[in-house]
């Protein structure tokens, strides 16, 4: 199936068993279990860490994986990575690579939540490509060694999204396997 005109709006989600189109407020008010990507974009031992805008519906201003969102209805995984990296941060034309998919919920501000089937994307960066943020989505970057991030999580976790922290402490192993770290 393709992407449908109201595609931005529309997320995949699971009622009464089945898999279909929700409107994405929807999804997090009632904690619907949904499709997400996640993207690590990593430079040799550093990840690309992104802030969110301010202007965002939920974490504003809390820091987060290079890239995460939710496939429009009928798009697939490794194609909304690619075009979000693109949107959010300018970064095109990477080896996106599939390690794994992860399942968690969690509560993220004013009664909304997560609950999500993540499929997890990676990717190396080469050397003289940066990321160009797109304001509407994304504050400020930084690339973070990623033997860092966890002592930069535990010491001040109201900074960084509840995703990230999960992925951190239950799923470091498997993202960052191909980065040898």
């Amino acid at each position: 199936m393709g992407v449908t005109a109201m595609a931005h709006e529309m997320i995949p989600a699971w009622l009464d068993g089945e898999l279909t189109p929700v409107e994405k407020m929807e999804v997090h008010r009632k904690g619907l279990r949904h499709l997400a990507i996640s993207a690590f974009v990593t430079r040799g031992d550093k990840v690309l860490l992104q802030q969110r805008a301010l202007s965002k519906y939920h974490t504003p201003g809390l820091w987060a994986n290079t890239c995460c969102t939710h496939p429009y209805w009928g798009e697939a995984a490794v194609a909304c990575t690619a075009r979000r990296l693109e949107q959010e941060l300018g970064l095109k034309g990477l080896d996106l690579r599939h390690v794994g998919q992860v399942e968690y919920r969690a509560d993220v501000a004013d009664d909304m939540i997560e609950h999500e089937v993540v499929e997890i994307f990676t990717a190396e960066a080469p050397e003289g490509i940066e990321p160009v943020p797109n304001p509407e989505e994304v504050a400020s970057t930084e690339w973070v060694p990623i033997e860092a991030l966890a002592a930069r999580i535990a010491a001040h976790p109201e900074r960084y999204t509840p995703w990230l922290q999960i992925y951190i402490e239950r799923h470091r192993e498997m993202i960052f396997a191909s980065a040898g770290v």
